[in-house]
Formats: structure tokens, C-alpha cells, sequence
């Protein structure tokens, strides 16, 4: 009698957006306190866990995702690396199970700096994971977690995890940094700037033709949360109204756009639709295709 399997399939997904080639990666999932949601009560959190079939504390999904286009590769985000225990820091791995190696990635593109986002920008030495790219951020995100001030006002687990970590990793990549505000970054993708989770988180609008695929960062952490409550913030949005205000312009823009959308922390793979549902909205995940 063979031994019952114990890995799930490597963590990859490839989309197609016209002629670019859009690959999910799973860097793993966290479990997260639901004491740092802000306006919605315990019982309500419960009921909504309850209703849609989800563990509590919720589980999240952390992906990242690599694009294709023009001969040229960049990967959308960086992962936890070695930082936040066993079910996390998988992205290395499930890039290399998708064909690439880190040594083949161009530019680094960031939605923001929080730990599960760009801690897997370095190793555990602190040397650069992807010695070849460029790496990207808003300008206004690298302003932030370089402001003596603001570090100096932030509760001290903050100064470690948020300000401390992203200062070793842009100093990893040194000359490689480039800050960006809007605009196209890399071929057939474009900044678009959606602060309030931090100052200069990001989204990337992925297009080619008449396809395209908006790349939106943290704009939700708890899909069945905050997709349907939109005013739902987190302990660690830089700005919380400023947040929820741009979440439910996003939430507003890819339901009447019909627009294809992945997400960070949107169930992997990740790409979904929103449309409308009463006070609030939905996600609708896009079916699974066997042909890239």
C-alpha cells in the first residue's frame, strides 16, 4: 500500500492578459488576529466566518505574482522570505517549481513595504534574494519608512518590524532602488497609486489590448470582511480612513468596469471579480482554466 500523498501541488497559477503571461505564486498564509480589525464587532466577524465556511481567526492567503511580457520578467511582490514562521517564506520555491529562479528576475516590483510584502527581499544574512532586478517603490512609501520622526512616534514593535526591516532591505539593493510615482513601470504594466494602507501603496494595472488585470495590493486582507464591509480598517493602515475610502473606490471602479482583479490576500490564485451586493460588494473567482 502506497503512503497517502502529504504536499499539495506546487504553489503556481499562469493567467494570460493578451500576449502577457501573469503566474500567481503562493508564498504561503498566515493566520490572522482579528483584534486588528477595526469597526465591526467580534460577534459580527464570528457570524460572517461562520457563514462563509472560513476558520477563525481568518486565514489568509499571501500571494505574489510574476509577469512576462516582452521577453522581460518581473515579479510583483517579495513574500515573508524567513521571517514569519513555517507557513510562509514558500515563494522562492514555488517560483522555481514555475520555471524561474530568482537570478532570472528583472525588476522587483512593491505594492508597500510590510512584512509579508518585502521582508523576501533579503536572505537571512541580509544579502539582496534577487541580485539581478531593480527594484521599485513608490517614492512616497521609501519617504515614509525613512522618516527618523516617524519611526521615533511608532509603537516599538513597529520601529522594529515596519521601519527598521524596510531600511536593511533598500539598503540591500542600494544603487538598484528606483522609486516611482505612476505611470507605466515595466512593459504592458502601470503604477497606479491607491495610498492609505501606507502612503505609497500601489496597485499595477496589467494590460494589453482590450485585457487587462488590476494587481491591487492590500486593498482587502479579509476577503469576506472587508470585500462586504468596506469600512472595515486594520491596526497597521497608516491612515484608516483614507484606506477604507480607497478601498470602496476600488471595490466601486472594478465592479462597474467589470475589471478582472488579484489580490494579495484574495484566496489563492487570487484572481477574482467584484460586483455589487446591497450596502457593500462581492468577489466572484474567475474559473479555473487548464490552457494558459
Amino acid at each position: 500500500m502506497s503512503a497517502a500523498p502529504g504536499r499539495q501541488a506546487p504553489g503556481f497559477y499562469r493567467k494570460r492578459i493578451g500576449d502577457v503571461v501573469v503566474t500567481a505564486l503562493s508564498d504561503g498564509y498566515l493566520d490572522a488576529d482579528v483584534g486588528v480589525l477595526q469597526n465591526i464587532s467580534r460577534a459580527e466577524i464570528d457570524r460572517i466566518l461562520h457563514e462563509t465556511f472560513r476558520p477563525s481567526p481568518p486565514r489568509l492567503s499571501v500571494n505574489a505574482f510574476l509577469v512576462q511580457a516582452k521577453g522581460r520578467t518581473a515579479l510583483i511582490e517579495a513574500g515573508s522570505g524567513h521571517t514569519m514562521g513555517p507557513s510562509l517564506g514558500k515563494l522562492v520555491a514555488s517560483m522555481e517549481d514555475a520555471g524561474t529562479r530568482p537570478a532570472d528576475i528583472e525588476t522587483v516590483l512593491l505594492t508597500h513595504m510590510h512584512p509579508d510584502h518585502s521582508n523576501g527581499l533579503t536572505d537571512a544574512s541580509g544579502a539582496a534574494v534577487y541580485p539581478n532586478a531593480e527594484l521599485l517603490i513608490h517614492e512616497d512609501d521609501v519617504r515614509h519608512w525613512s522618516d527618523d520622526a516617524a519611526m521615533a512616534a511608532a509603537p516599538e514593535r513597529k520601529r522594529v518590524r515596519y521601519f527598521q526591516a524596510a531600511r536593511a532591505q533598500l539598503a540591500a539593493y542600494g544603487g538598484q532602488l528606483r522609486t516611482i510615482r505612476d505611470g507605466e513601470v515595466f512593459p504592458n504594466v502601470a503604477a497606479v497609486p491607491i495610498p492609505g494602507h501606507t502612503p505609497g501603496h500601489t496597485a499595477y494595472l496589467v494590460a494589453d489590448g482590450n485585457d487587462s488585470l488590476l494587481i491591487w495590493g492590500d486593498t482587502v486582507h479579509v476577503p469576506e470582511i472587508q470585500v462586504r464591509h468596506p469600512d472595515v480598517t486594520l491596526d497597521f493602515d497608516s491612515d484608516p480612513a483614507a484606506s477604507a475610502r480607497m478601498r470602496r473606490r476600488i471595490l466601486d471602479m472594478a465592479a462597474t468596469d467589470r475589471l478582472r482583479i488579484a489580490g494579495m490576500h484574495v484566496h489563492f490564485p487570487g484572481f477574482a471579480h467584484v460586483v455589487r451586493r446591497g450596502e457593500g460588494f462581492e468577489l466572484v473567482p474567475e474559473a479555473w482554466e487548464m490552457v494558459v
